[in-house]
This record gives C-alpha cells, structure tokens and sequence, in this order.
C-alpha cells in the first residue's frame, strides 16, 4: 500500500493553486471540474502521482468558508535548508507562523507557515 494523496477543501481554488505552486514550488499536476457536482479538484505535489503522495485541493463552488476543526494538525516538508525556505515563502507573500527553531522537548529543527485557508505546514530540517 502506499498514501496517495491528502485532500483539502479550500475556498479559493486560484489563490491556493498559487500558494501551493507559487510560494511552496509545487506542481500542478492535474485539475478537472465537476458540474453536475458543482466542485473543482486540482493535485499538487513535488513529483508525479506514480511515484509521490500529493495534495487535493477540492474547492466547492457553492461553499464560502469551513470550520476548520480540531482535529487535523498540519502537513510536514522536508528541506535543506529551513531558513532559506521560510525567507522565499516571506518573499513569495506566504506567512511563516513560527520561525526556524528546535521543536519544544526535542531537538529537530521544524518551522511552520500557513496557507490562505489556514492550514499550518511543517517544515522540518533534513
């Protein structure tokens, strides 16, 4: 078995298309309307379908906002170097929500950004 992807509703389709590709350097790796459904689904991700796990941004057409819950925590990503990952999302526009630091009763090196929806994602030192 393997994850495919994450799936996650959004109330602006374009405006997270273009933090996911734009501020994150994501791909857009397919996006189909549903009519009948009256939703949008678009796959982004680092790599291909076949080879990685990806996100689901779905966009409700007829939906202006969700409660975002308790539940759900965040996505995580690796990169090489944490600092310089936060300062480009800085000067892409994104939001960094904690800096670069040591995580709290650990040592691994985490920082955290949010999306337009507000979904928190981890970035974590290799």
């Amino acid at each position: 078995m393997r994850l495919l992807h994450t799936m996650l509703r959004v109330t602006d389709l374009e405006r997270s298309i273009a933090f996911y590709c734009g501020v994150l350097n994501m791909c857009l790796l397919r996006q189909q309307d549903f009519p009948d459904g009256r939703f949008t689904l678009a796959f982004v991700g680092y790599g291909a379908e076949a080879e990685h796990s990806v996100i689901e941004l779905t966009h409700n057409w007829d939906v202006a906002e969700y409660q975002m819950g308790t539940a759900f925590g965040h996505l995580a990503i690796e990169t090489d170097d944490i600092v310089m990952t936060c300062d480009a999302v800085r000067a892409k526009g994104g939001v960094v929500v904690r800096e670069p630091g040591p995580m709290k009763h650990g040592s691994t090196v985490i920082a955290f950004v949010e999306d337009p929806d507000g979904y928190k994602i981890e970035f974590i030192q290799k």
